[in-house]
């Protein structure tokens, strides 16, 4: 039997990977009117008065919603919002798992962006933080932004940021290892959605200076017909020598690649055309842009993949549980570029200089210390950037 039929057997025998369970018991009449009435007026009241003593009477504190409108699941595209169910369940278990952030899927029977920041910012209350994942470009955008703007818990869409921060601790360490800074690296992002764009923001925020953005209609550049309002703005911050043409125009002299977009797009001549000692990161899952074998073949000197069965994956576990850890133990209004930095910068620091090699720029998902560290790091940028409310 194959994985794919594993996974279907597996999720009819589970019928649901998360469940409710209470921490406290109720065996006895007075568990019962503690827990329930009469008792449970009394927190009522104390939140009635003061709303922020919800975060220390109810498990809101350590609760995020994982919301999608399954329009971006996986690899599979707009499926709908119950069959993005499993993934989110999945998440969700990932949040206990990796950092114990409970966590709850909202599956939205909706497209209308106002709509599901309508619905959002009515449930918000009951959140100590919203994950939103797969939803597709450009509405991710705008609804991100329009709940950022409306409140006061952080919202963090996972298939943007997770990614990036991730993907910046890999340029972090192979940088390093190729002795280059970032102000002198230039970068080339196939595949301009949410991802790509996060990953040029991000690699922006680092000290990144020149990076180039492609979609399947070539090299964004200012002015370029057709592009999204997320992609014109990109456009207007990146390829500052506007330059024009394919993703093998800019992939010559080029020092790094992430591809965040479609299987088979990069060919071992247009590895051999980048600069020395390129650094190569496909990403597309699970068949990425190049194979790791043709990248080395082209020259590569550090390849990473979206992949588990390859050295260096880029997997989104090593940043969002942490993340939220330590947004929620500070009780964070937002999760802002500060913290995303110091989060790649806590993953990329757990490889010390005597572990860092071309084989070796990322801890492994399972690697204990990650969620730990990236939560401390993400804590102290809070505090440090005014967005801790503890």
């Amino acid at each position: 039997m194959d994985v794919k039929a594993q996974a279907l057997q597996a999720h009819r025998a589970w019928q649901g990977k998360i469940e409710i369970v209470p921490r406290m018991k109720i065996e006895t009449a007075q568990d019962l009117s503690l827990a329930y009435t009469p008792g449970v007026a009394e927190p009522c009241l104390a939140i009635r008065d003061n709303p922020d003593e919800s975060y220390a009477l109810t498990r809101r504190w350590n609760l995020v919603a994982v919301v999608t409108d399954g329009t971006a699941v996986l690899g599979l595209g707009d499926i709908g919002p119950e069959a993005g169910m499993p993934v989110m369940e999945g998440k969700c278990c990932l949040f206990k798992a990796f950092a114990n952030v409970d966590a709850f899927p909202l599956c939205i029977r909706s497209k209308d962006v106002d709509e599901i920041v309508h619905t959002l910012s009515l449930l918000a209350g009951s959140f100590g933080g919203i994950n939103l994942e797969d939803i597709a470009a450009p509405r991710c955008f705008e609804i991100e932004r329009k709940l950022k703007a409306a409140l006061d818990i952080p919202v963090f869409h996972d298939d943007q940021h997770g990614t990036a921060v991730v993907a910046a601790a890999a340029l972090i360490n192979a940088l390093r290892l190729t002795e280059r800074t970032p102000e002198k690296t230039r970068i080339v992002i196939s595949g301009a959605g949410a991802a790509g764009i996060s990953l040029a923001r991000h690699f922006l925020s680092l000290g990144v200076r020149d990076i180039i953005l492609c979609d399947k209609c070539g090299i964004l550049c200012r002015g370029m017909a057709g592009l999204n309002p997320a992609q014109a703005a990109i456009a207007g911050a990146t390829n500052p020598a506007q330059k024009t043409g394919t993703l093998a125009d800019a992939l010559r002299g080029a020092d790094v690649f992430f591809g965040v977009s479609a299987p088979n797009l990069v060919t071992p001549e247009m590895v051999a055309s980048m600069a020395e000692r390129p650094l190569v990161f496909p990403m597309a899952n699970p068949v990425p842009e190049i194979s790791p074998q043709d990248a080395k073949r082209g020259g590569a000197y550090v390849v990473g993949t979206g992949r588990s069965d390859y050295p260096n994956q880029i997997n989104n576990v090593l940043a969002f549980p942490g993340i939220f850890r330590g947004a929620l133990d500070v009780r964070a209004r937002d999760i802002n570029e500060a913290m995303k930095a110091a989060a790649s910068q806590a993953i990329a620091a757990l490889v010390s200089p005597k572990e860092l090699s071309p084989e070796y720029i990322l801890p492994p998902a399972f690697d204990k210390r990650v969620g730990p560290a990236v939560a401390a790091a993400v804590a102290k940028a809070a505090r440090e950037s005014g967005v801790a409310r503890l």
